[in-house]
């Protein structure tokens, strides 16, 4: 089988479970879930994965241990890609984002470094700037709200030394193309736009220690 997109109705269902967040209503779709919302992002991982590396779906259960908030059920269906990229497609459309979104504290120090370096920092304005001009967001998480201890306040990189978290997102609203193989080509477009931070940010940052 090939990919070919979501139907409307699996935006329509999330519609359903954001009015009705209960055991009933998941019980009752179950089988419309797996079907047609798990199983076409099951088809679209397939054929990402020559290129992007294999990718993982999350579960649709949300934690809610810590959590005000008690519904059980995510409002989205959201995967992985061993690449850095993330889908997720929701009642509010389809979208998709690439870095890393949280870092641990060795690779905050060594993301620092590399954005105050001489070489390093230039070439990640640069990427940036060539990411966003493709109309792509690139965003900072975790942002301090002042400069980081031992960088100076008048950095010309300030912006990027204060984030935690470095990405890019894109968001889709519903439309036709959804529902068609198109959807693939938006998602893979995205993804190779945003391939150069994710590159920087290996080289230059790589996995926690």
């Amino acid at each position: 089988m090939t990919f070919r997109g979501w139907p409307s109705e699996a935006l329509e269902f999330y519609d359903g479970l954001a009015a009705d967040n209960s055991k009933t209503y998941w019980a009752a779709h179950r089988d419309f879930y797996e079907t047609q919302v798990r199983a076409p992002m099951e088809l679209l991982l397939a054929e990402l994965e020559p290129e992007f590396g294999p990718g993982r779906i999350f579960r649709p259960y949300r934690d809610v241990r810590f959590s005000k908030d008690k519904s059980p059920y995510k409002t989205h269906i959201g995967a992985w890609l061993e690449s850095g990229g993330y889908l997720q497609l929701s009642a509010d459309g389809l979208a998709a984002g690439c870095g890393m979104y949280q870092m641990a504290p060795d690779q905050v120090d060594r993301y620092r470094r590399a954005v105050a370096g001489s070489s390093a920092g230039p070439e990640l304005i640069e990427l940036i700037a060539a990411i966003e001009k493709a109309g792509i967001g690139v965003h900072g998480h975790g942002s301090l709200k002042t400069v980081p201890r031992g960088y100076p306040k008048d950095h010309p990189r300030v912006d990027l030394l204060r984030h935690k978290g470095l990405t890019t997102w894109q968001e889709w609203r519903p439309a036709a193309w959804m529902g068609t193989a198109a959807a693939k080509d938006r998602v893979v477009k995205f993804l190779r736009a945003s391939r150069p931070l994710r590159d920087w940010l290996d080289h230059h940052v790589g996995p926690s220690h």
